[in-house]
C-alpha cells in the first residue's frame, strides 16, 4: 500500500507560502506558511498534520487492540500534542503526548492499559516517529 501527498512552495522561508494536497482530495491546495508553522497564521503546517495522523492512527490501533482483548469501545477520543524544539542541530520534533479518553462500560482496567500500551507502540505512525511518545489514557465506565 502506498499513499501520496504533495507540497508546493513558492518564495523564501519567511514570506513564501505553500500548498499541500493529498491524493484522496481531503486536502486540496491547503495553505501552509512560516506564519502557520511558527506563529498563528491561517492554514496548516507539517507538525499539525503529523499530530492529526498520529491521533487517528492511534485511535484505530487502540480499537484493534481492544478487540483482541474482547472489548469494544463506545468512544475513543485522542488528542496528540507535538513538541517542536530548537536544538543545536535545528528544529526537531522531540516528543508527542497522547491524551486518550475511552468509554467502555464494565471494562477491565488491566486489559485496557495493556491494549493502550500496545497501541501506543504498535501504531504505524508511532513506529515512524523518532521522538519520545508519551500518553495519558483514561477509561470511562
Amino acid at each position: 500500500m502506498k499513499r501520496k501527498a504533495s507540497a508546493v512552495w513558492q518564495g523564501d522561508l519567511k514570506s513564501g507560502k505553500g500548498m499541500i494536497t493529498t491524493e484522496s482530495g481531503v486536502l486540496s491546495e491547503t495553505q501552509y506558511s512560516f506564519s502557520t508553522r511558527f506563529e498563528n497564521g491561517i492554514g496548516t503546517n507539517p507538525e499539525e498534520l503529523i499530530t492529526a495522523a498520529h491521533a487517528g492512527c492511534f485511535s484505530m490501533a487502540l480499537s484493534a487492540e481492544l478487540g483482541k482483548a474482547g472489548m469494544t469501545a463506545e468512544l475513543i477520543q485522542t488528542t496528540a500534542t507535538l513538541t517542536l524544539e530548537r536544538l543545536e542541530i535545528g528544529w526537531t520534533v522531540t516528543r508527542i503526548h497522547l491524551d486518550v479518553s475511552v468509554k467502555i462500560p464494565g471494562a477491565d482496567r488491566a486489559a485496557f492499559d495493556a491494549a493502550a500500551n500496545a497501541a501506543k507502540t504498535g501504531c504505524p505512525i508511532s513506529r515512524l516517529l523518532n521522538a519520545t511518545i508519551t500518553m495519558d489514557a483514561k477509561l470511562q465506565n
